[in-house]
């Protein structure tokens, strides 16, 4: 009888030598005369155990890790084809803590299905809830997505059931779906384990989406540093077609590589980027939804969004939306990195506050040192201190605090940070990545990293010059990329002034 390992595919598993572990194992079951079969699966997310290799048991998956080239004989020794135990074996999966007291929606599949196969996609649940959308009018699968709660699990969150109702209402012969797959900001990765773990969710969801505002072609803009998840989607669509026809006709999903540019993730740059052109930011209006795509209605979502679209309509938007808290509905997939102890992805419901995903889930820092700041959005978020760790992940009150989700990445710095260093790269990094399209952005950014070297340089006169220039970028700006690059320095300045005194 064939015994199944699954070792994962999924990027920062094979940084960390996943295929050398992965042939190691089927060799040594060559040369024992084992038959075994080895499926290479998504991650589950737990970074610190990769390469985290799991077997097939009676009794559920066994899992162990991180496994080296060198630990496969030993596990052979050991009997783990049998889920016998070893010094590495964690048990059954599931059972992990850090894994068990999570909730995954838009995640659940990635680690557990073949992400090459759309029967396994099936068998898992997938396919439930396209089914159910071609059961029903573009408009209740709208309304079913608006009563769900589901924002843009982006920067704006932005409720996703009134952008697709505006792009139903506008009278086209042609309309487009739109994946945002330019996953560019700091210490994020669950788009990329997404595409990687679970493709066909997405195509999934594009194709529900597709059907709710009448549209027949889509679009995924993936990064171009993303050649992982590019051949895992190229692969699902080809095997895809059973999946995205038949109901009320095909809607066909092309992948595109993204231009390198991180102000391609935003929406109206990356419209200019797929048709062609220099990815520079559009003036608005007229809205993407009304006028978008070659000049026609188009919905723009990003991967995570797309990916809970699925398991709403096939478990109903009740179940969506009675988890989380206030306005922010269902769970969004936190990702835990920089200086912390246990990196990785945690999905769970908004509501939980930033210190237990940090002590929780993050084990504190790597280093042993105490946290002193963690940003929290991406480049252009918010440092946060401390004082503020008790802040429930939802959006509303991070808004209270100047601050944002954005895609949920998280990154961690221990107290041998020093903040006006920080604040002096989240300047930089606008001066290099502006289009170039407005003044404030491209004249501020780079005015502002002199006036940060002249502070750092002792003369601190030149703060309120910052928070002037840093005032003016907020409010002149043409894009959230100049907008919000003044938050993190602001935040800097304001939470750790020290920082930038001699």
């Amino acid at each position: 009888m064939s015994v199944t390992i699954f070792v994962p595919g999924d990027a920062a598993a094979l940084a960390l030598r996943a295929d050398a572990v992965a042939a190691a194992i089927a060799g040594e079951a060559a040369r024992r005369g084992i038959d075994l079969r080895v499926v290479r699966n998504g991650s589950r997310g737990m970074v610190w155990l990769e390469p985290l290799v799991e077997v097939a048991t009676p009794r559920g998956r066994i899992a162990y890790g991180p496994v080296a080239v060198a630990d496969v004989p030993g596990l052979f020794d050991a009997g783990f084809v049998a889920g016998g135990d070893h010094a590495l074996c964690r048990g059954p999966t599931e059972g992990i803590p850090w894994l068990a007291r999570q909730q995954r929606r838009a995640m659940g599949r990635v680690g557990i299905v073949d992400p090459r196969s759309l029967a396994d996609y099936l068998a898992h649940g997938g396919g439930a809830g396209l089914a159910r959308a071609r059961a029903l009018a573009p408009t209740a699968i709208v309304a079913a997505v608006t009563e769900s709660g589901l924002r843009g699990r982006g920067g704006a969150a932005f409720p996703a059931g009134i952008k697709w109702q505006t792009v139903l209402d506008a009278p086209s012969s042609q309309k487009y779906i739109v994946c945002n797959a330019d996953e560019g900001d700091s210490g994020t990765f669950s788009d990329r384990m997404l595409m990687e773990g679970d493709p066909f969710c997405l195509l999934e969801g594009m194709a529900i989406a597709g059907l709710a505002v009448g549209a027949t072609r889509g679009y995924i803009y993936v990064r171009s540093e993303y050649p992982h998840a590019i051949a895992a989607l190229e692969a699902a669509l080809a095997a895809a077609g059973g999946l995205l026809g038949g109901g009320s006709g095909k809607f066909s999903i092309e992948v595109r590589k993204g231009a390198g540019s991180y102000v391609c993730g935003e929406e109206t740059a990356l419209l200019e980027s797929l048709e062609g052109r220099r990815g520079i930011v559009r003036a608005k209006p007229p809205l993407p939804a009304v006028a978008g795509l070659f000049g026609q209605p188009t919905a723009i979502n990003n991967v995570i969004t797309l990916a809970s679209v699925p398991d709403i309509l096939a478990q109903g938007a009740g179940a969506y939306r009675a988890l989380g808290s206030g306005r922010s509905r269902g769970t969004l997939p936190f990702q835990l990195a920089g200086n912390i102890r246990y990196g990785g992805l945690v999905e769970v419901p908004f509501g939980l506050t930033l210190r237990e995903l940090l002590y929780d889930f993050g084990g504190g820092s790597r280093s042993g040192r105490p946290l002193r700041a963690v940003q929290v959005g991406g480049p252009l978020g918010a440092y946060l201190p401390e004082a503020q760790f008790d802040t429930p992940l939802d959006y509303e009150a991070f808004a209270t605090i100047g601050a944002g989700l954005g895609h949920g990445g998280i990154v961690a710095f221990d107290d041998s940070v020093d903040m006006a260093k920080q604040a002096r790269y989240a300047m930089k990094f606008c001066a290099i990545e502006s289009c170039g399209k407005c003044t404030p952005c491209r004249i501020g950014s780079t005015r502002g990293v002199e006036l940060i070297d002249r502070i750092r340089g002792g003369d601190v006169t030149q703060i309120g010059l910052l928070e002037e220039l840093c005032e003016t970028m907020v409010q002149g700006s043409a894009c959230a990329m100049g907008s919000m690059t003044p938050i993190p320095v602001m935040s800097a300045l304001r939470h750790f002034a020290g920082d930038f005194r001699p």
